[in-house]
């Protein structure tokens, strides 16, 4: 599939999540989730000479995006943002003045047939979002046992049916190796028919809560995410921001607990007085929404959420 910059991803709440920002033209920032690249523009657009961005992606697509961008005050680096720390320093930088995260999946790798993110295709389980190693959606089916797979769909689907969705596929298992997202959703009874499809939204519903759920055990989302957040943190200079897109409520209440207490547990600390020691300040109390006309011109970003936070 042949991907640029500009049908990779359409970029969310772009305008305010820069804005979150507050970009200084000779400060330092971190895109911590390059993608199409839209937030990286529009940073550099605002940075003079002595200002520098650092961007992260594991994705070849997305590496091949960054490769447009010509700018000498811009820095792709092809790894988990998890590293962030580890690549700062590689780089000697030892303070930022900004990090951005739009942690939503790029619409490319839901309309990729070949990544498997999506149940709209049947091919590969993979869900990748590096595809030069590590666990597939595949391995992850046909390895865990029925416990840790009901654990999965509970925990990160939200599932009420977890414990039947597990059950099936270790039935299903049993008879042959599950590959395709095809016969993932046929051992949960869930086939790609047309029959199937007609019985409504639930249909959808649950098939995509199914597929989140593989998708962020594959790629370790709320994991690197934590660790993500704790090295942010620790980099920014005083007054720097934290701005982060969230697109469901597992991530959206770890950032707001790292926000809120300067952990992602959501544990407030206090000092000898009893006065809160959390090394963030939140700038907006409430979220930021895509408006009308964006969730119009963009349905996806229907459940974006927009956190801010300074460094005090």
């Amino acid at each position: 599939m042949i991907t640029t910059a500009e049908t990779y991803h359409v970029t969310v709440l772009l305008e305010e999540s820069v804005d979150g920002l507050d970009i200084q033209p000779g400060g330092i920032y971190a895109d911590a989730t390059f993608g199409g690249g839209g937030h990286s523009k529009e940073i550099l657009r605002r940075l003079d000479g002595t200002g520098h961005l650092y961007a992260f992606d594991q994705d070849a697509d997305a590496e091949r995006n960054a490769c447009q961008l010509k700018a000498g005050n811009f820095t792709f680096i092809r790894s988990n943002f998890c590293y962030m720390n580890n690549w700062m320093r590689y780089y000697g930088v030892g303070k930022l003045n900004g990090v951005i995260a739009d942690l939503g999946v790029s619409s490319h790798h839901f309309d990729d047939a070949a990544r498997g993110f999506s149940f709209r295709f049947d091919t590969q389980l993979d869900m990748r979002m590096n595809q030069r190693g590590g666990t597939t959606a595949a391995d992850v089916v046909n390895g865990y046992d029925e416990e840790q797979l009901s654990t999965m769909f509970h925990l990160y689907g939200e599932l009420k049916n977890s414990r039947r969705l597990a059950a099936a596929i270790v039935k299903a298992r049993q008879q042959q190796r599950i590959e395709t997202t095809g016969q993932l959703l046929k051992a949960v009874g869930m086939d790609m028919s047309a029959d199937s499809q007609s019985s409504g939204g639930q249909w959808k519903k649950d098939g995509a809560k199914i597929f989140q759920a593989l998708r962020i055990e594959v790629n370790r989302e709320m994991e690197v995410l934590k660790e993500m957040l704790q090295a942010a943190t620790k980099l920014l200079v005083p007054g720097g921001r934290l701005v982060v897109l969230t697109y469901h409520s597992l991530e959206d209440r770890i950032v707001k607990n790292m926000m809120r207490s300067g952990n992602t547990e959501g544990k407030m600390q206090q000092d000898f007085f009893g006065r809160v020691t959390a090394p963030l300040h939140i700038i907006n109390n409430k979220v930021v929404t895509p408006s009308e006309e964006e969730l119009a011109a963009n349905p996806r970003s229907r459940s974006a959420k927009l956190r801010i936070a300074e460094k005090v």
